[in-house]
């Protein structure tokens, strides 16, 4: 029997729920269906007719107003000013590929490779994060000459061939290539002990899986990790395990791509990247989503000897990544998170709205399990307390839908569906924590006295 996706298939609409819809909606889905086909899914049993954002707010046809816990897509705000003006001047002058000579590609390069670390020199550009972590790859088995892959059990690293093979997420009827291998979710919830006893438990199952791929017949080539483990169900911490993990990987000759489409671009608060808050210096990084605040683009940033075993044996082209107006986004983006200083903004704001948060699990100790997260990327775990953590999907789906009924907009993730992935974008304010903490708390009583 085929599996769901964790991220697709969860939260999502089915024909199962028509009756809950207006006509207007029916209708909605019906040509939607028609001509775009059945592999889209549509978010909530009632799905939203979205038209308008403004900031961490988001406006149906309807003319009601919501408040966006999920969309890291609009890192910096739905509509942002800076990023609406950037690229509408950019339109008016110009907008083409490459191979030709453009100033704002070389300025962005140099501006975005200043806030890595210094190792890593050098970038190219996509439009998608898929595209991104498809030439990781690529560029991984050039440099180390070996195609074994390991990823997180939860991982979701993209829609191409390869990719979709590298993301056990999509479910099983999109199988996994046979050259990967997946290490099991670093969930110290569930796990316990010391931070010293999971870090070293981690990185023992790293040896375990590049052990594996040796009597596979398969060379080891690369780690690709979210940093946040955010498909997995958010598991920042212990701040600092994953380090013992990529040790390994370096001592058996692999490259570590951090996949930062998540976790990147200041979101988590103690750091601008995900992994930094590992104390960790990838090989390669790729860059997506939030980059250009809705706008398509990606990267993959390197370091210089890695892209070299890809770059100077074969040319890479891609028509639309890295064209001046996506660029144009992506610097705009990036001076605002400077002048607005967003990374502070999470820490502080983040670390309020965990405690909050925290409070309401509190009240709901036979519904709410853990409350885990970093910055402005939160997951609210819902599971049963029978002394086993034994996790409610059900509870966790019922939540999501009682959320959106109640105007809050939010997903699960993780293997068994049951953790809130809060990840508002970073407009999120202090004044809106008691909008998302008192109706969790009124949804979560209400599931409760059914």
């Amino acid at each position: 029997m085929a599996t769901k996706s964790s991220i697709m298939d969860t939260n999502s609409y089915s024909d199962d729920y028509v009756s809950l819809l207006s006509a207007t909606t029916k209708d909605m889905i019906s040509r939607r269906e028609k001509w775009m086909g059945g592999a889209y899914r549509l978010f909530y049993r009632k799905p939203v007719n979205l038209v308008r954002g403004k900031g961490q707010y988001l406006w149906d046809a309807e003319g009601n107003k919501y408040l966006d816990m999920y969309n890291n897509v609009a890192g910096i705000g739905h509509c942002h000013p800076a990023v609406v003006e950037a690229v509408t001047e950019q339109m008016k002058l110009l907008n083409t590929h490459t191979r030709y000579l453009h100033e704002r590609i070389i300025d962005y390069s140099e501006d975005l490779l200043a806030m890595m670390p210094e190792e890593i020199d050098k970038i190219m550009f996509m439009c998608t994060g898929s595209e991104a972590n498809d030439l990781a790859l690529r560029v991984a088995q050039e440099y180390t000459g070996g195609t074994g892959i390991i990823v997180s059990r939860e991982a979701y690293h993209g829609t191409s061939a390869l990719t979709s093979g590298c993301s056990p997420a999509l479910g099983s009827e999109q199988p996994l290539l046979p050259n990967v291998r997946l290490i099991d979710t670093p969930d110290y919830y569930r796990h316990g002990g010391t931070p010293e006893e999971f870090t070293a438990w981690y990185s023992g199952e790293m040896q375990k899986k590049i052990d594996e791929l040796a009597s596979a017949g398969y060379k080891f080539s690369c780690f690709l990790a979210d940093s946040i483990f955010s498909s997995d169900g958010v598991h920042p911490n212990p701040v600092g395990f994953l380090k013992a993990a990529i040790d390994v990987v370096h001592k058996n000759g692999g490259v570590f791509i951090a996949d930062e489409v998540q976790p990147g671009f200041a979101r988590t608060g103690d750091a601008f990247w995900g992994f930094a808050r590992h104390g960790i210096i990838p090989d390669m990084v790729t860059t997506g989503k939030p980059m250009g605040n809705g706008i398509p683009i990606s990267g993959l940033a390197a370091k210089h000897e890695v892209l070299e075993a890809f770059s100077d044996k074969l040319p890479y082209f891609n028509t639309f990544g890295g064209n001046p107006v996506s660029i144009a986004a992506a610097q705009a983006v990036l001076k605002v998170i400077k002048e607005e200083k967003l990374q502070e903004h999470c820490k502080v704001v983040g670390a309020k709205l965990l405690k909050a948060l925290q409070e309401v699990k509190a009240q709901h100790p036979d519904s709410v399990g853990d409350v885990r997260g970093a910055g402005l990327f939160i997951g609210f775990e819902l599971a049963k307390n029978d002394g086993k953590k034994t996790p409610d999907q059900q509870k966790a789906l019922d939540t999501i839908e009682l959320l959106r009924d109640n105007n809050v907009l939010t997903s699960v993730a993780g293997p068994y569906g049951n953790v809130l992935k809060l990840r508002p974008p970073m407009a999120f304010q202090e004044c809106d924590i008691d909008w998302i903490a008192s109706t969790l708390d009124k949804c979560l009583y209400q599931l409760e006295s059914i």
